[in-house]
């Protein structure tokens, strides 16, 4: 067992990284980047245990531990529930970063969703990597170059990652989950290379259940009303579950806020706790929305992935569907539509995606104009 067992189909990602622990290629800031699930923070954090450790990531030393879980003292891991990563928040970190390590080695900072940096935000990481300590390494993230500013990215190494292929995937649930053979087969396809995707839809039913109600949705876009009614579905569904996800965190922080101003112990409000949790409730709220938007755009790709196929069987494409258990439906689409208008559905499809995650536009609105453009792609039925 290695510190990079859970890079799924990334071996010439592991070499590098291997190579540079060992101090062949090494420099002070990397920037990773792949697509969603590749694996790009797995990578990283894989990175920094074998920067702590004395044989480049065995995998089995105190330091491979605590790193591999968060506990190492000098790694930090900045990652957040927000729209986007603040000035203050990086300037403390680049504070920490000045400092030196406690053990001998390296004081890494992996910095997770750096596309999400505020303009400010990278400007102060940019001075921080441009006149940088001599035993702190920067580790970035984000999907891809172009998002990160090109004065950050031209002073780090690139590693991109790539989607690992559908086997690689199954045959990784299968070693470290003990998913079945079929399950496995079925998780790794639905979820086109993304590793944490296929987790959830290999163990929890009721997420394939949801995937399952997604991808039968373009073989019923038969009227205007039914598309107006399979945007109100899909809209209702995903805030049950963003808001399955969020409830639970938002009780346990109210509760730990409690505590801390012993609101219990006195039956009383200290005058601090007022405006404490007026920022705690303005910091859920935006993470409630990030997390439904982020439920929408994997239900998005989800929909995409059903033309997508459509695409592939108009062709003669040979092998297995992703969503091979609808092949019925997916047959049907394409008798009635050419794949030059699948083409035009997905256009429409990463146009709603495009409107709620860069302008902002209501869920609601954006997935209505959606399902009627994928309704009207389509033209006279044939």
């Amino acid at each position: 067992m290695t510190v990079w067992d859970d890079l799924v189909g990334q071996r010439a990602v592991i070499d590098v990284l291997s190579r540079a622990a060992g101090g062949d290629g090494m420099t002070h800031a990397w920037l990773f980047t792949g697509p969603p699930g590749s694996g790009r923070s797995n990578a990283a954090v894989a990175f920094a245990a074998a920067l702590q450790c004395e044989r480049a990531g065995c995998g089995e030393c105190h330091s491979c531990h605590t790193a591999m879980t968060g506990s190492h003292a000098d790694i930090t891991i900045v990652r957040t529930e927000q729209l986007s990563i603040g000035v203050k928040e990086v300037r403390a970190i680049v504070k920490r970063s000045a400092l030196s390590p406690n053990g001998r080695r390296w004081q890494v900072i992996v910095v997770e969703d750096s596309d999400r940096l505020t303009d400010h935000a990278a400007n102060a990481l940019l001075k921080a990597i441009e006149e940088p300590n001599q035993r702190t390494v920067w580790l970035l993230c984000a999907p891809t170059v172009e998002d990160v500013l090109p004065t950050i990215r031209s002073r780090c190494r690139l590693v991109t990652l790539s989607t690992p292929v559908a086997a690689d995937v199954a045959a990784f649930l299968e070693r470290t989950a003990g998913v079945p053979p079929a399950l496995a087969a079925h998780a790794a396809r639905a979820s086109q290379g993304h590793i944490g995707r296929a987790k959830a839809l290999a163990r929890d039913e009721d997420t394939r259940n949801r995937r399952a109600e997604v991808v039968r949705i373009p073989a019923g876009l038969t009227t205007l009303g039914a598309c107006m009614t399979a945007a109100s579905n899909l809209v209702e569904v995903t805030k049950q579950e963003a808001g399955s996800i969020t409830s639970d965190l938002d009780a346990r922080e109210k509760q730990d806020l409690n505590t801390a101003y012993g609101v219990a112990e006195r039956g009383r409000r200290p005058r601090e706790y007022a405006p404490a949790l007026a920022a705690m409730e303005k910091d859920q709220k935006t993470r409630a929305k990030r997390r439904v938007l982020d439920v929408v755009d994997r239900s998005l790709m989800d929909l995409a992935s059903v033309y997508r196929d459509a695409i592939a069987l108009s062709a003669g494409a040979r092998g297995d569907l992703i969503n091979e258990e609808i092949r019925g439906d997916i047959t049907q689409l394409v008798r009635r539509s050419s794949a030059e208008q699948h083409l035009v559905r997905i256009e429409a499809i990463f146009t709603a995606r495009e409107q709620m995650l860069e302008f902002n536009v209501p869920p609601a609105i954006a997935l209505e104009s959606m399902m009627v453009a994928l309704r009207l792609a389509g033209g006279p039925s044939r």
